[in-house]
């Protein structure tokens, strides 16, 4: 990793991040007052066991879920302290999403699908940017393709060119992979590796694969709600050993 990527502000963080499920003796205490930042143009991924807060932590850091003590802030924009509305439009124009299970409409083509997001937000495309975004995807020859006459991994790359064709500020990405075979996964995750490195993306993955953490610059481990350590450039037997001692 470059010294401008560290030195650069967070594009994410997180600070003093609480989130309880239920009360009283039912109480799940999901996140216990998280404080962590994501650095400007790097991958990094979310890991931790099952239970261990991982996705709810993404959830909160994309305002999908609201926190229940401390703030996250995206580029200039505390979201914690945004209306449902302006919140709404934040997650809009400045994130990107790239679900496990695509969350492609089954009645538009790829390129469709692609542009949904601009037209939501009532803007026209970039159509030099798209072009590079579709050609970079390899998806060039199935964009009047529907999703069903898709591959996985090909579906999963159409979730990936619409999640960055708005040029997000950052893109959350929830096990992209897992519901991919491992050829697919990682053509995916290449991608996604290519689009930091290459486009200057800023991605946050939660994962359970230590394969796919290992295209991460940073890897953030969580137990019980809580940071218990990172790691800076993972190999998949790194960050298989740190899962082991977190589960031990």
């Amino acid at each position: 990793m470059t010294s401008t990527v560290v030195n650069a502000p967070p594009a994410v963080y997180a600070t003093g991040v609480a989130k309880v499920y239920g009360s009283g003796d039912a109480a799940v205490h999901a996140l216990r007052g998280v404080s962590v930042a994501f650095a400007r143009s790097a991958f990094t991924a979310i890991m931790g066991p099952s239970g261990s807060g991982k996705s709810t932590l993404m959830h909160c850091l994309a305002g999908l879920d609201a926190v229940d003590q401390g703030s996250v802030t995206i580029g200039d924009a505390e979201i914690t302290r945004l209306s449902d509305k302006q919140l709404t439009h934040l997650r809009r124009d400045r994130i990107g999403f790239i679900f496990q299970s695509f969350n492609l409409l089954p009645t538009l083509s790829a390129e469709q699908n692609i542009l949904l997001p601009l037209e939501l937000a009532g803007r026209k495309p970039d159509r030099q940017w798209m072009d590079h975004v579709i050609g970079a995807v390899g998806l060039r020859d199935r964009l009047s393709h529907r999703p069903s006459e898709l591959s996985g991994g090909q579906q999963q790359r159409v979730a990936c060119a619409r999640a960055l064709v708005h040029r997000p500020e950052v893109i959350f990405a929830d096990e992209p992979t897992g519901n991919l075979d491992s050829r697919s996964g990682s053509e995916v995750l290449g991608f996604l590796r290519s689009s930091v490195r290459e486009l200057g993306q800023t991605i946050v993955m939660v994962t359970h694969d230590p394969v796919a953490a290992s295209y991460a610059d940073r890897v953030v481990f969580l137990r019980d709600g809580q940071i218990t350590s990172e790691m800076y450039q993972p190999t998949p037997e790194t960050v298989l050993d740190a899962l082991k001692k977190l589960e031990a």
